[in-house]
């Protein structure tokens, strides 16, 4: 994953492949931090959607049917997604630190997860009172999936940095290292045989393929009447999410030797470095 904390928008390092320099561009401006109105995160969307549909047909059908396409994306796009260190990550959090910098991480990221759903509902609400763009709703629906991922990952990421629980390697080492971490919902233990790797072995593909299908079924809830939605699919989002940083946290801790908090409570981690 690129460690240039203050990269701009316009220049997300590319992934290999045909059409893969604007995938880059888009999925590294839906997983930015800063507030995005929901026009422009759902004209971003629909965007990513084209580009996605025209991959789609590459890939061919049972690729995608079994989650080995979307699986493969979020792969080809983990390395280039922008991940800041802990000192970073402080700065940006109004100095925040330890538990109180996780809780914040973990807010961000909720209330993204939940734009995306709630702009994918929309969408789709649109297509509802158009019954010819409903053949679009499968590209619209992967975009929505492979961007809550990448969030996701970009969480999970982040939530290391600020355990001190550091992953080093490559940007593809520590990329599929991260991707691994969010299919099987584990946190990293540098320090254990096999957990970082140059490819996924054949259990984190199919923990991974899983986890997009998953996702992808949760996506489908934005796909309702109206405004319903985009209601649904903003709260399944932002659940999901929040369930999923509880649990890498628990991990985190018990590698970092950090017992678990007290209600109210913010006990300070180690420093690291």
């Amino acid at each position: 994953m690129t460690g240039d904390l203050e990269k701009r928008r316009d220049e997300v390092e590319p992934a290999p492949g045909g059409g893969s320099t604007e995938l880059g561009e888009l999925i590294g401006r839906l997983t930015d931090d800063e507030d995005m109105d929901r026009e422009t995160r759902g004209r971003l969307l629909g965007r990513l959607a084209k580009l996605l549909g025209q991959n789609a047909r590459r890939a061919g059908a049972a690729g995608v049917a079994r989650g080995r396409w979307l699986g493969d994306l979020l792969v080809e796009v983990a390395p280039h997604i922008p991940v800041r260190d802990r000192e970073t990550l402080s700065a940006h959090h109004n100095g925040l630190t330890g538990e109180a910098l996780a809780d914040s991480l973990v807010r961000v990221a909720s209330n993204a997860t939940t734009g995306v759903g709630a702009a994918g509902g929309a969408l789709a609400a649109v297509q509802f009172t158009a019954p010819p763009l409903l053949l679009t709703a499968p590209a619209k629906l992967a975009a929505e999936t492979l961007v809550v991922s990448a969030i996701e990952v970009k969480l999970i990421a982040e939530l290391h940095e600020v355990y001190g629980v550091r992953v080093e390697g490559s940007g593809t080492v520590r990329g599929r290292a991260f991707v691994t971490s969010w299919a099987k919902q584990r946190g990293i233990n540098p320090l254990e045989a096999g957990s970082i790797g140059s490819a996924l072995g054949t259990a984190a593909k199919a923990a991974l393929r899983k986890r997009m299908l998953r996702v992808f079924g949760r996506s489908m809830s934005t796909m309702g009447p109206l405004l319903t939605g985009a209601a649904a699919g903003a709260a399944l989002n932002r659940g999901a999410t929040k369930a999923l940083a509880a649990t890498i946290r628990n991990d985190l801790r018990a590698l970092a030797g950090v017992p678990p908090p007290l209600p109210g409570e913010h006990p300070r981690l180690p420093s690291g470095d």
